[in-house]
């Protein structure tokens, strides 16, 4: 069981990688290290295709402690020493940045995250930035910007910046929330999630509970409306 689904995520990353061109020899790699299960099994599955020599590109990984939130346990930072990946933290007054009058909430997190990356990777000679982003995460970034933006987009599996020489990589582009749950799973892997009392993710949460009763949680289905992005018929739009 544990080969099954690990061979089907290294092959989605695989696959990942391919076909956006994400990576190339000589890249220097900084994981985003948050401590949940996305990060922490894109972080293993590229460790391993390093050593493998499948991945010709140097890896670090960087995990940006909060002044609200729980860190990684010391089990998780010898999981990441296991596989051969070198783990730096760094400490980030997120809360302590607001303004007067200003509320804290998921967005400012996150962005307050990725400056502080972005910014290393940039001290350090990192050129690209990988994120933990799955195919969930793309499919209901998706939905939501259509039903309450009216934008059809979402996020990119390749993003470079125009004012940073630092572009974002998203390897578990085509894998699914439940796959990696599941590895996650069966590898034991000492995971945290985001306890904190500022969670604001209850649209996402409603999103998600569409895409599930319109797919039937078939990834099939999921891959076909994200093909759909790259397969438009114009003459059928407004």
């Amino acid at each position: 069981m544990q080969r099954s689904i690990d061979q089907a995520v290294d092959g989605l990353i695989t696959k990942a990688l391919k076909t956006w061109n994400m990576v190339e020899p000589g890249d220097r790699i900084l994981v985003a290290a948050s401590g949940g299960k996305d990060s922490s099994i894109m972080a293993m599955d590229l460790a391993q295709k390093q050593s493998q020599g499948r991945l010709h590109a140097e890896l670090a990984a960087m995990h940006i402690r909060s002044d609200f939130a729980d860190s990684m346990s010391d089990r998780l930072l010898a999981e990441y020493e296991s596989w051969g990946l070198k783990l730096k933290s760094l400490d980030v007054a997120v809360e302590g940045r607001l303004k007067d009058g200003r509320k804290m909430n998921c967005y400012w997190c996150s962005m307050q995250r990725r400056t502080e990356l972005i910014r290393y990777a940039m001290d350090n000679g990192y050129n690209c930035l990988a994120l933990g982003h799955h195919l969930d995460d793309v499919l209901e970034t998706l939905f939501m910007n259509m039903m309450d933006k009216g934008v059809l987009s979402t996020m990119p599996p390749v993003m470079k910046y125009i004012k940073y020489p630092v572009k974002i990589i998203r390897p578990l582009y085509l894998v699914e929330e439940r796959q990696i749950i599941q590895l996650a799973g069966l590898l034991g892997l000492d995971a945290i999630s985001c306890s904190c009392n500022y969670n604001d993710n209850s649209a996402r949460d409603k999103t998600r509970e569409r895409i599930e009763l319109l797919t039937k949680g078939s990834g099939k289905a999921k891959r076909a409306i994200l093909k759909s992005l790259s397969n438009i018929n114009f003459e059928y739009l407004p």
